[in-house]
């Protein structure tokens, strides 16, 4: 009977390449998302402008103290009740950016409160505007504080497209649940599900241990 099964799985493995395709399309441009708008919010985060921490504040205070099914389901089904009706890819790229861009705005602004104050006033009596510090003197030593748990983070965002699953986008944890129904061998199926997902993140997750490793030494 596993014989029988494993050839099933091995007919409809292209089912699951065409999951991991999803999966990986759903997951490179959230990350290219969070990433955009994680860094603008930790800019503001770290800023001085009160009012605007406080709103950054309150919006990665909920996104980090709700479970990311609840900001799906607020996303693809309440939403809609206020007009903004979103397929199922859109609104899981939408709850991906939001849930994303809060845990990466804390990884910025740590990075950029990292630095000191010596080195705003040094950038600043150079001449230079807010910007030109940002990006000319604070950012290139702050990422490298912020890039190791970036890095990290991306490899916990690639394993939350499975969550995503709940709302009927067809990525590689759907296909699994599809597949059991035909092939009722649980692990079997999942273990090929969890060999997938390792597939994309092992590469990250080597790059996040060595950038690790190398700002460690610097």
């Amino acid at each position: 009977m596993m014989g029988f099964y494993f050839s099933r799985l091995v007919e409809i493995y292209p089912f699951f390449l065409k999951g991991l395709w999803m999966t990986s399309k759903i997951a490179f441009i959230s990350l290219v998302t969070c990433t955009l708008i994680g860094v603008i919010l930790g800019i503001f985060r770290s800023g001085n402008n009160i009012i605007l921490k406080r709103i950054v504040g309150v919006y990665v205070a909920f996104v980090r103290g709700t479970p990311f099914v609840v900001q799906i389901f607020i996303v693809f089904f309440i939403l809609p009740d206020w007009g903004i009706q979103l397929d199922a890819f859109s609104a899981a790229l939408l709850a991906m950016a939001i849930m994303g861009s809060g845990f990466i705005c804390e990884i910025v602004a740590g990075g950029i409160d990292s630095i000191s104050k010596g080195q705003w006033e040094a950038a600043a009596s150079s001449g230079l505007t807010l910007t030109q510090q940002l990006r000319l003197v604070i950012m290139p030593q702050a990422m490298k504080v912020i890039l190791p748990p970036l890095v990290g983070q991306y490899v916990l965002l690639i394993k939350d497209t499975s969550v995503i699953s709940v709302i009927g986008v067809m990525e590689l944890t759907r296909v699994g649940w599809v597949t059991v129904v035909r092939i009722p061998e649980g692990l079997m199926v999942f273990s090929l599900v969890g060999v997938l997902y390792f597939s994309i993140s092992y590469p990250l997750i080597l790059l996040s241990n060595y950038l690790e490793r190398k700002m460690a030494v610097q």
